[in-house]
């Protein structure tokens, strides 16, 4: 990223998110295209270009005063554009437009009816509801959709209330599998397994030296115990993609 030597003036920027930050008693601020500090700050953009509108710090970016390098050398002790503009897009707030607010919400709205689309079932009929009728069920129950941190989070609890209130006919789906492992390594990793892998445990049979386990587990840990099988030079056989934990066995 190329240093400008930019005297205390004015720029003006359009467009614009701010990401801001207290140093010594100080504000500073940089300017970013919309939408891009949360994909720099989950690693998904990488180049620096794409997310600074210009690599320059300010005092106050709508107005466009420049901070001037006195002030950077106090409050950080340097003045290495560099170094003080990663510190105040990794550390600092991050301010949205109306605009980008608005995108925000709508996102995290649709990303929460599909969690729930996926993660729920119609226990009669065992098929998965559509976003838009979750979206109906969720507007009768009056659900909050904006007052959350991340779309999973915000997803388990719509699913409790659906539910609880049962204004459709709704149950949580996992996946029925069976498992064939050498029963030696079983023994060593079954701690593992049952914590972050099994939901419930339906019957475990030992044979010769195999142990075979039926079970039920979240759709997303099939991918990751699959995984684990190849490491333990076992199998997994889907016997239901959607099941209804009534309760558990063991």
């Amino acid at each position: 990223m190329g240093k400008i030597n930019q005297p205390s003036s004015q720029i003006r920027l359009t467009n614009v998110s701010i990401v801001r930050m207290k140093k010594a008693k100080k504000r500073f601020e940089i300017a970013c295209y919309q939408n891009k500090v949360q994909d720099w700050r989950s690693g998904v953009e990488k180049d620096l270009d794409e997310v600074l509108q210009i690599p320059q710090v300010f005092v106050n970016v709508s107005k466009g005063f420049v901070a001037p390098n006195d002030m950077l050398r106090e409050s950080f002790g340097t003045t290495d554009l560099d170094k003080i503009i990663l510190e105040i897009l990794n550390k600092g707030e991050l301010h949205l437009s109306g605009k980008e607010r608005s995108q925000q919400i709508a996102k995290l709205h649709n990303e929460v009816l599909t969690i729930i689309s996926t993660k729920c079932i119609n226990p009669k009929s065992k098929k998965r509801y559509p976003p838009t009728m979750i979206d109906k069920a969720l507007k009768e129950l009056k659900f909050n959709m904006t007052n959350a941190r991340n779309a999973k989070t915000k997803a388990l609890e719509a699913i409790r209330i659906l539910v609880d209130k049962q204004i459709m006919p709704i149950a949580r789906a996992q996946m029925k599998v069976r498992i064939n492992v050498p029963s030696k390594l079983y023994i060593l990793e079954e701690k593992e397994l049952r914590a972050n892998m099994f939901s419930t445990i339906e019957s475990i049979k030992k044979i010769e030296s195999e142990t075979e386990i039926v079970c039920l587990i979240e759709p997303e840990n099939y991918k990751q115990l699959g995984a684990k099988m190849n490491e333990l030079k076992g199998t997994v056989e889907v016997l239901d993609m959607a099941v209804i934990d009534d309760e558990a066995t063991l």
